[in-house]
């Protein structure tokens, strides 16, 4: 599925959301990788003043000790201050919680914000912790085997794949 119609949605149903909310400055941070290539198109629709954030939350996961070390890790890089101010977070899918858990946890590491939205591409059925999203562009019903993958970073596409 071409993911480039949802992206467009999601950013005006995202402007919309800034408006409505009186949302002065919001900071967007996305989440490595997909979040980021999300976040990328989103900041330039919407042509937000501060710089795009991006956060590798790979030491911040519950599962690192599982997942095992990865010794290519791209730094976090928040370039403006998060204290009091309005976060876009950005990611591709939500499926269990646990990378937006791990996301928010970073987060405040740098600072507290005055709010987090939850922006994501798709999201399914069968979340572990109680995270739902501000906005989605698509919801997705699927069986325990499956899982969806945004494959990029050029053409986004998003496909359902059977674990």
């Amino acid at each position: 599925m071409n993911a480039e119609p949802l992206i467009k949605k999601l950013g005006d149903e995202l402007r919309a959301l800034i408006s409505r909310e009186k949302m002065e400055e919001p900071a967007m941070v996305g989440i490595h990788t997909g979040g980021v290539w999300i976040a990328k198109q989103l900041h330039e629709q919407l042509k937000l003043k501060l710089p795009l954030g991006t956060l590798n939350i790979n030491f911040y996961r519950d599962d690192f000790s599982r997942k095992g070390f990865n010794p290519v890790v791209n730094p976090s890089i928040l370039p403006f201050d998060v204290d009091g101010r309005h976060i876009l977070l950005v990611d591709d899918v939500l499926q269990t919680g646990r990378t937006i858990r791990a996301a928010m946890n970073e987060l405040f590491d740098y600072g507290r914000p005055a709010s987090i939205s939850l922006i994501v591409l798709a999201e399914r059925n069968g979340r572990e912790l109680p995270i739902e999203p501000t906005l989605c562009a698509q919801h997705f019903q699927l069986e325990p085997h499956q899982h969806i993958k945004l494959q990029g970073p050029e053409p986004l596409q998003l496909e359902v794949l059977e674990r």
